[in-house]
């Protein structure tokens, strides 16, 4: 039985990548912060329509020195749920978005997004590494926006560089166990980023799709797809890489 752990796995690209592991026949962690009930209901829908087992476990990437906490309980979880003490998969896909203007920003904004998308993911992936499998995989989900300079994004996308560059640097250190380690660079998808931006600003998305080649935005089920194929076998030698999943936006 194939596991893989999805961080920020109650909501957009993080549940959509759920399920496909689902669909695909892999047993599924998924964590969640303040959607518990959300994340229920993907375990649900996983355990329903794809057979697997699946289990949600409360997650605040903010807090470092709750991780060992989360560490127990996953592995009591690999132990109690499926007989084992490794994992095979590990999505870095919790973080959090949002604008603020360079002069108006925040040190406390600052903070929250350093540690929720970078900070965090790096610090929690140390403590998994030990358990991954030999020849496991683990994607990182980083963003467009470490490329293009839409006003109000200078902390978010300069940290998703930074993510981006951290996954080359830990992509050599795990390759003498054969952990490939990449990332996916989604475009505009239409998820709750930024709290439901789109939702709650609907005349957002016609712009933005004008600029993609395809003359829509993405879906969180479009960067699924590409994240569950890079953790196959399919992809077995591909590590190292950050794959724009953006539809042609701004080509």
């Amino acid at each position: 039985m194939t596991i893989a752990i999805v961080t920020g796995g109650s909501n957009g690209i993080g549940r959509a990548a759920a399920l496909e592991l689902g669909k695909r026949g892999i047993s599924v962690i998924l964590t969640y912060n303040s959607y518990k009930e959300r994340a229920e209901d993907v375990v649900k829908e996983i355990e329903k329509n794809a057979g697997v087992r699946a289990v949600a476990l409360k997650l605040d990437l903010t807090q470092i020195s709750t991780f060992a906490g989360f560490i127990q309980e996953v592995k009591e979880s690999l132990q109690n749920i499926w007989n084992r003490t490794s994992f095979d998969y590990l999505v870095n896909n919790g973080g959090i978005g949002g604008p603020m203007l360079f002069n108006e920003m925040s040190e406390e904004y600052f903070d929250k997004i350093l540690n929720t998308n970078f900070k965090g993911p790096v610090f929690l992936t140390q403590q998994l590494a030990g358990f991954i499998e030999d020849a496991g995989a683990i994607v990182n989900t980083t963003s467009s926006s470490k490329t293009q300079s839409f006003p109000g994004y200078s902390v978010y996308g300069s940290l998703k560089a930074a993510f981006s560059t951290w996954t080359r640097y830990i992509a050599k250190e795990l390759a003498p166990r054969h952990i490939r380690v990449n990332a996916v660079s989604p475009g505009p998808t239409h998820s709750n980023f930024g709290d439901g931006v789109f939702d709650k600003h609907p005349e957002f998305i016609k712009p933005l799709a004008e600029q993609s080649v395809f003359g829509r935005i993405g879906h969180p089920e479009d960067i699924a797809k590409v994240i569950v194929s890079l953790l196959s076998n399919e992809f077995g030698w591909v590590t190292a890489q950050d794959i724009e999943v953006s539809g042609g936006h701004l080509l």
